[in-house]
C-alpha cells in the first residue's frame, strides 16, 4: 500500500475547519453533527487530524458487514476534522475513482485479517498497527485507462442505484402526503357533506393483548414471531425466526390473525405498528407486542394508515414518555383517536395505499437487483 499511498498525519492545529468527521460505512465521510444529531467530537479540534477532499481515511471500528472496517474517500465537503483513532492517507498514484470503488470491495479484508490480531478488539476498534497497514498488499491493474474504464462503469451504476433510490424515497413521501392529506379531509375522494366521525381504537378494535414471552420455554420446533423495528419507514418490521413456547403454539394463543394490527409497546420502537397480511404465513407475537383485532364492518387498512401519521407519532412521542421511560400500555392504546368514514370509503382510502405500495414494492425490489448487481461485480471484479 505504501507504493501507492501516503500517510496524512497533518494536525487541524489552528482550527482551519471546526467539522467533526465520522465514517459511516454505508455513507462514507460524513458530518458528526447531521449523522448522530449532535456532536461526539472533543470541542477543541486542534489535535486531530486535517483531512482535505479527496484524501481518504481507514475506520477500524467493525459493525454488521464490515467485520474489518470502512476506508471512505472525502467526497463531500472541503475539509473536516477526523480523530486519531483513524489512519488517514492521500494517494500518490493511480486513479483515485478507482482506489475508491476498490475500497468499497471490501477484497482487501483478507490483507487486514491477516495483521489484527485473534482477540486483539478494543471498545469495538481491532488492533491494526499503522505500519503493517501500509505494508498490506492490493493486486491493482497498473494501467490506469483500464483503471478509469472500471470507475467510470461502477460510478454510472452507483448514479443509477442514486435514481432508484431517489425514486423510491419520492414514491414513500407521495404517501405519506396523499394519505395525510385524504386522513385530515384536505382531499375529498366522496361527496363533501360525508360524515366522518371521530372514535377511540377500542371503539373499532378487541383484543389489546399482550404477547408470549419467546425465550420463556424451549420448544424443539422455530416458528417464525414478529418483532417492530425501524428498517422500513413504511412497515416498521423486521420477521425473524425462534423457540416459542409449546403452550402458545398448541393454544394458537398468540397466532396472528387476518386483520390484526401489532404495536410495540417498549423500547426504542415503542408505537411502531405492523398490519398482518394472510400472506405472511403462520406468526406468533412475543410480549414486547400488543396484539388487536379490528372489528367486522371496519376496513383493517384504514385503521393502520392512521397510525403511519404525523398526528399519530405526536401522540406517542406524548403517551410514551409520561411514565418517565419509553412504553406505551394497552389502556393507552385503546385510548387513541381517530376519525372515521363509512365504510365504503374507508376501503377506498386503503385501496389508495394499497396501490401506492405495490409500486414502492416493484421499485424497492429494483433497488435491491442494482444494489445485488453492484456487490457482485465488486466481489468480481477484484482479485
Amino acid at each position: 500500500m505504501s507504493d501507492f499511498a501516503e500517510r496524512v498525519t497533518r494536525k487541524n492545529s489552528n482550527n482551519e475547519t471546526d467539522l467533526p468527521l465520522t465514517i459511516s460505512s454505508k455513507d462514507g465521510l460524513v458530518d458528526q453533527i447531521s449523522y448522530f444529531n449532535k456532536t461526539v467530537a472533543s470541542k477543541d479540534m486542534s489535535g486531530y487530524y486535517l483531512l482535505r477532499n479527496g484524501e481518504y481515511a481507514y475506520n477500524k471500528s467493525y459493525s454488521v458487514g464490515y467485520d474489518f472496517g470502512s476506508i471512505k474517500r472525502l467526497d463531500r465537503y472541503p475539509m473536516g476534522a477526523l480523530s486519531t483513532l483513524y489512519i488517514c492517507f492521500a494517494l500518490k498514484k493511480h486513479d483515485t475513482d478507482f482506489i475508491k470503488v476498490y475500497f468499497d470491495s471490501l477484497k482487501w479484508y483478507k490483507e487486514i485479517y491477516m495483521i489484527s490480531a485473534e482477540g486483539a478488539r478494543n471498545h469495538g476498534l481491532l488492533n491494526v498497527p499503522t505500519d503493517e497497514f501500509f505494508a498490506t498488499k492490493h493486486y491493482l491493474p497498473e494501467n490506469t485507462a483500464e483503471q478509469r474504464k472500471i470507475a467510470d462503469f461502477l460510478i454510472a451504476l452507483d448514479r443509477r442505484i442514486d435514481a432508484q433510490q431517489s425514486l423510491v424515497d419520492a414514491l414513500k413521501k407521495y404517501k405519506r402526503g396523499l394519505i395525510s392529506e385524504i386522513l385530515n379531509q384536505k382531499i375529498r375522494i366522496t361527496h363533501e357533506d360525508e360524515k366522518w366521525e371521530e372514535v377511540s381504537l377500542s371503539a373499532v378494535a378487541d383484543g389489546f393483548e399482550y404477547g408470549m414471552n419467546a425465550a420463556a420455554t424451549i420448544f424443539d420446533g422455530v416458528h417464525k414471531y414478529i418483532r417492530i423495528t425501524d428498517i422500513d419507514d413504511d412497515s416498521h418490521t423486521y420477521i425473524d425466526s425462534a423457540p416459542v413456547s409449546p403452550a402458545g403454539v398448541l393454544e394458537g394463543k398468540y397466532r396472528v390473525r387476518e386483520n390484526d394490527i401489532l404495536f410495540a409497546r417498549t423500547g426504542a420502537s415503542v408505537g411502531k405498528s405492523y398490519l398482518y397480511q394472510a400472506s405472511d404465513g403462520d406468526m406468533y407475537f412475543a410480549g414486547f407486542l400488543i396484539r388487536i383485532h379490528v372489528i367486522d364492518g371496519v376496513d383493517s387498512g384504514y385503521v393502520f394508515l392512521n397510525t403511519l401519521t404525523e398526528e399519530y407519532n405526536r401522540w406517542v412521542a406524548l403517551e410514551s414518555t409520561r411514565s418517565g421511560q419509553p412504553g406505551i400500555n394497552a389502556e393507552q392504546y385503546r385510548r387513541y383517536r381517530f376519525k372515521l368514514p363509512p365504510l365504503e370509503t374507508q376501503k377506498q382510502i386503503s385501496a389508495i395505499a394499497q396501490k401506492i405500495d405495490a409500486q414502492i414494492k416493484r421499485e424497492s425490489q429494483c433497488l435491491r437487483l442494482l444494489q445485488k448487481q453492484k456487490d457482485g461485480l465488486l466481489q468480481q471484479l477484484f482479485i
